[in-house]
């Protein structure tokens, strides 16, 4: 028993010198102090509460900041989800809260429109047959269709790119919509 506090005791002693310059790792990616101090405490708890899962295949140092790493990771998803409240100078962060509603409880401000989650996703449904039927389409046919109506290239530009002639571009365009037609017709509008 009194190895393992010896070896707490000297864990301690090393966390404790490699602190500050946990915290300055963790500042540079946070730009916060206080995250910065939080998400180093979380790592050294978490070392502490487990001391044996270090094994010793790399420094101290090296895990310690592993664990950091995915600290700061989950620090910057949950900020990311988070809504800071922008106080002035002479204001608390309660009054600035209340300033947000009228008196009647409502938003001043209404947020914006989040859109029609239904059409999203059938829009991203539809985007998902479209590169299906996109992928069925012969490779140079499909490339010219793709310069041509996704990075809306001109014609003169595609001809001069794939040295092709213009009117070998506008059959092969015209092939392209043909059979983008009826594999959509198929598929995704469902009609024979």
């Amino acid at each position: 028993m009194a190895s393992v506090d010896s070896a707490l005791s000297s864990l301690h002693v090393q966390l404790d010198a490699m602190r500050p310059q946990l915290i300055r790792f963790a500042y540079l990616q946070l730009r916060n102090p206080a995250l910065a101090e939080d998400v180093v405490q979380d790592a050294l708890i978490a070392v502490l509460e487990k001391p044996a899962a270090f094994s010793g295949q790399s420094s101290l140092r090296t895990y310690v900041t592993g664990i950091l790493k995915f600290k700061i990771i989950d620090c910057l998803r949950l900020c990311a989800r988070e809504c800071q409240i922008d106080c002035h100078a002479d204001q608390s962060e309660d009054d600035a809260i209340d300033a947000l509603f009228r008196e009647d409880g409502h938003v001043r401000e209404l947020p914006q429109a989040w859109g029609d989650p239904d059409k999203t996703l059938e829009q991203k449904d539809f985007f998902k047959m479209l590169e299906f039927c996109l992928d069925k389409l012969p490779p140079r046919v499909a490339r010219i269709f793709m310069m041509r109506e996704w990075l809306e290239l001109e014609t003169d530009e595609i001809c001069k790119e794939l040295a092709i002639s213009p009117s070998n571009a506008w059959v092969m365009l015209y092939r392209a919509r043909v059979q983008l037609r009826e594999c959509l017709d198929l598929n995704w509008f469902g009609q024979a």
